[in-house]
């Protein structure tokens, strides 16, 4: 399939996640064309990857796909309002048309976790890329050792996903904790950066593999923090959302280091980023 090729997909729903930042139920319409992605049938997509989101008249940005991978026929892509699509799409309506690009980049390496605890970590909206994760592991537990959620935000009224977040908590073989900056109103629970909940979850430094998305400065400190605990830079993953335009390492609009991130990634292990990430230069 063109890369290039937009293909129309309807607006289904619009949910309301915080004061800035909507998910958006999106499907093909009853005249939809069949079509082919770059990984297999149509528009099936893996943990981690993203798609090129296109508003008619205004243009297009890259959003990460937050939805069951078990379930493609239904994407979600949670979206904040930080530019001129962002908005348009966070003004969009049930039936609504919106053009798809996608999906794009390679995925969370969820198999090589196989057997391991697997540690997730999220930063404000960097949850939307992980959700997905859990939705593949939820159906095969038995696959997993001991998985844990981290998740920061800057206060209460930010968080994500907040009744699933509490059906999360409600299974006894998942640990999630989840902090804010600042504590407001009737907040009862974890206060600080995100990686003061790291010495609270229990996992087996050597057999650990963690999955890290939020802002790059969360990342960094992450990474030194987990590996301070034992854990292996190539154990340990993060999503570099930054940058991308064209999805296909065309433009070089998102060049870092000697990678392409929307061709050679998003989701690079530390290993291979530990040199780049955090320079401000690039």
């Amino acid at each position: 399939m063109d890369p290039f090729l937009t293909i129309p997909f309807v607006i289904q729903r619009v949910k309301k996640e915080t004061s800035d930042t909507v998910t958006l139920e999106i499907s093909r319409p009853d005249d939809r064309v069949k079509t082919h992605s770059p990984a297999g049938s149509a528009f099936s997509f893996l943990p981690g990857q993203f798609n090129m989101l296109y508003v008619l008249g205004i243009g297009e940005i890259p959003v990460s796909i937050s939805g069951d991978p078990n379930h493609p026929e239904k994407l979600f892509h949670t979206v904040r309002k930080v530019g001129a699509v962002s908005i348009a799409l966070s003004l969009m309506e049930k039936g609504d048309r919106i053009g798809i690009r996608g999906p794009f980049g390679n995925p969370w390496p969820v198999n090589k976790a196989q057997g391991m605890d697997l540690l997730l970590m999220a930063g404000g909206i960097g949850l939307a890329p992980i959700r997905p994760v859990l939705y593949q592991v939820f159906p095969e537990r038995d696959r997993y050792n001991r998985i844990g959620l981290l998740y920061g935000t800057r206060a209460p009224e930010d968080i994500l996903y907040e009744s699933e977040i509490k059906q999360w908590r409600s299974k006894f073989d998942l640990e999630v904790l989840v902090t804010v900056d600042r504590a407001a109103g009737d907040w009862k629970g974890n206060t600080g950066v995100v990686t003061t909940l790291i010495s609270k979850v229990s996992f087996d430094p050597d057999r650990t593999l963690v999955m890290i998305c939020g802002p790059e400065v969360m990342m960094r400190f992450s990474c030194l923090e987990l590996q301070k605990k034992g854990v292996k830079p190539e154990n340990i993953f993060v999503s570099m959302e930054r940058n991308m335009k064209c999805s296909v390492g065309f433009c070089g609009h998102c060049q870092f280091g000697p990678w392409f991130v929307c061709k050679d990634g998003p989701i690079f292990s530390y290993d291979q980023v530990k040199d780049w990430i955090g320079k401000r230069e690039i």
